[in-house]
């Protein structure tokens, strides 16, 4: 949908219609055709690492489960969801990427085999959020942040330490966005980072709702200022340019 040009007015307008377009968003063609390659890869698959082998599987088990940055990395991405989530030493705990790990103990490859993902309540589930990561990416288009925003707003309450705002990619983009605090922080050390976010926020109000709230409607304000920013550089880039042509 287009922007109305206000981006908290189209995250409520998201919310309430998330229903509606996330059913059409199903019916996209390509959306189906990926559904149906993995349906068709889980299927054939007789062991955990043909699966994790085929990438119309892992394009919707890593999407859905919030691990798109490895789609470019399968063979790491296999590796780790086929490791011991139970051992301290095992590649999914040296990785010490919390959703790769989340995974990893949801399906326990090396303990369950198949039997877990191939469930037809996890296929239904992986599919289903798969569907809505597209949903929700289609919005970032002429809304940016809103996919984080959304995303934020149903995982907050989780959130229980400074760690899981850094260790999650949307927690710590729409809340350091929303401080003002920047990204480049991510090249200090992990306790200075700690110290910049700790100062800042009280892990106690992610249990508030209006707390919540206003954090992802700054997030969302700042977003816009960016892009509006980004997009009058590009065009004095543009003019500057022709005129030296």
């Amino acid at each position: 949908a287009p922007s109305t040009g206000n981006p908290i007015l189209d995250l409520k307008l998201a919310q309430s219609n998330e229903t509606r377009d996330v059913a059409r968003q199903a019916k996209d063609p390509q959306t189906a055709r990926d559904i149906s390659l993995f349906k068709a890869g889980l299927a054939k698959a007789t062991t955990p690492e043909k699966a994790l082998a085929d990438p119309n599987v892992m394009k919707v088990l890593l999407t859905s489960s919030n691990l798109s940055k490895y789609i470019q990395y399968p063979a790491l991405a296999a590796k780790a969801l086929l490791s011991d989530p139970n051992q301290t030493d095992s590649l999914v705990n040296k990785l010490g990427d919390a959703n790769l790990l989340s995974a990893s103990k949801t399906y326990n490859f090396a303990k369950n085999g198949l039997s877990t993902l191939k469930n037809s309540r996890t296929v239904d589930a992986l599919t289903n959020g798969y569907t809505e990561v597209l949903w929700r990416q289609s919005l970032d288009r002429s809304t940016p942040g809103l996919s984080n925003a959304l995303a934020f707003l149903n995982q907050a309450k989780s959130i229980s330490s400074v760690d899981g705002i850094l260790g999650d990619p949307v927690n710590r983009s729409v809340v350091l966005t929303a401080l003002g605090i920047p990204q480049q922080i991510a090249f200090q050390t992990l306790n200075a980072q700690e110290q910049a976010v700790g100062s800042r926020v009280k892990i106690a109000d992610f249990q508030d709702p209006n707390y919540v709230n206003k954090l992802t409607d700054r997030y969302l304000m700042a977003m816009q200022q960016q892009s509006q920013s980004s997009g009058n550089g590009s065009l004095l880039f543009r003019q500057s340019t022709g005129l030296l042509a």
